[in-house]
């Protein structure tokens, strides 16, 4: 039951940094993109400009602007390193509401598999050619163009919703839904792919997993490799293997799965302390 609470307060704040950046329902009745003072503002998580709910910013959209325009992007940049420095990639374990789509489409039964390591790389190229380089040289936000997120979030509902929009749909628009039924298929097989390797926000709050306020920690005296925290990690990470890694998001599922107490959060370096149960029991049930 204490485990079912736990991830039942995870599953809220990912539905709440969901539904939270995107409150524009007068999109409904034709007002297709709110344009207000908000959208000066960024989300911390990835989460689409253009999407007909959404009243805030995306935090990759907004740095891709101002490097297409060839302008230093110091408050967005700041903004995402300050996010990086407090809790590295918690939000993306608690509020990306393309993070929460990847989850629930994995709980769909298929064929399971897991992306080979070397792969879990290629999100920093995603960050520095494509949602960097090329804007800086073509002067188009292309990382927005290719998103799955944005074509799930926005490309799609758009298209639905507005007759000039359809009017104007062409080879990228077919491009963009190619990807996005891509990365459904391998969310359904794959434990959360995008975040895995491509997410260039994810890629950027991962260079801080390791120095961040908020961090993990294992005790190896009482880790006996179970495997328990292995089945609960939606990254498909061994925890006590790549503890604090780049592509732990933070998300506590195996701190809270761990019936020996071995995994702890930590804030400024101090252990906070993890839930308690008996391990009589555990073993009863493994046996």
């Amino acid at each position: 039951m204490h485990r079912y609470r736990i991830k039942s307060k995870r599953r809220f704040w990912q539905i709440l940094g969901s539904l939270l950046p995107n409150l524009h329902f007068k999109a409904f009745l034709g007002k297709i993109i709110y344009q207000g003072k908000l959208k000066a503002f960024c989300v911390p998580s990835l989460n689409c400009y253009a999407c007909p709910l959404s009243t805030f910013a995306c935090p990759i959209g907004s740095l891709q602007h101002f490097v297409s325009i060839r302008q230093f992007p110091s408050y967005i940049l700041g903004y995402i390193l300050l996010i990086g420095l407090f809790v590295g990639r918690k939000v993306c374990g608690f509020i990306c509401p393309f993070g929460l789509i990847q989850d629930l489409l994995y709980k769909i039964k298929s064929f399971k598999w897991k992306i080979p390591y070397p792969l879990r790389w290629m999100k920093y190229f995603w960050l520095v050619v494509v949602a960097l380089l090329i804007p800086f040289i073509t002067g188009e936000t292309w990382f927005c163009k290719l998103c799955p997120a944005g074509g799930l979030e926005a490309g799609a509902p758009l298209a639905i919703f507005s007759r000039d929009i359809r009017a104007l749909i062409g080879g990228l628009f077919y491009l963009k839904m190619g990807i996005v039924a891509l990365f459904i298929f391998f969310s359904i097989t794959i434990k959360r792919p995008f975040c895995s390797m491509v997410c260039p926000l994810g890629a950027i709050y991962s260079l801080f997993n390791k120095i961040s306020v908020f961090g993990l920690r294992i005790d190896d005296k009482k880790c006996t490799k179970c495997n328990i925290c292995v089945d609960k990690c939606p990254m498909g990470l061994i925890p006590y293997e790549h503890i604090n890694s780049i592509d732990c998001i933070r998300c506590m599922e195996c701190v809270n799965a761990c019936p020996f107490d071995a995994i702890e959060s930590t804030f400024f370096g101090l252990g906070l302390k993890g839930k308690k149960e008996d391990v009589s029991l555990i073993i009863n049930r493994k046996k």
